[in-house]
C-alpha cells in the first residue's frame, strides 16, 4: 500500500491583506507567495464546503477583492 502523502505547507499569509486589492494583482501575489490554487468567485456563488490545503479563496466584486480565506 502506498504511503498517504503530505500536503505543502500553507504560505504564511494573511487573506485578510489581499480585501481590497484589484483582482488579478491579488491573484499574482497571492502565487508569488506560495498559494497552489488561487480562485476567485462572483459575490454569492455557492461553492462547496470541502477544505483544500494551499487554496486561497477571492470573492471578486467589480474587479476587486471583497473577502478573502483559505481553503
Amino acid at each position: 500500500m502506498a504511503p498517504i502523502p503530505t500536503p505543502q505547507p500553507e504560505p504564511q499569509d494573511s487573506p485578510e491583506g489581499y480585501v481590497g486589492l484589484d483582482a488579478p494583482d491579488a491573484e499574482r501575489r497571492a502565487r508569488a507567495r506560495g498559494w497552489s490554487t488561487v480562485r476567485s468567485l462572483p459575490p454569492g456563488a455557492i461553492v462547496t464546503m470541502e477544505y483544500r490545503a494551499g487554496r486561497l479563496n477571492f470573492e471578486v466584486k467589480d474587479g476587486r477583492v471583497a473577502r478573502a480565506w483559505k481553503g
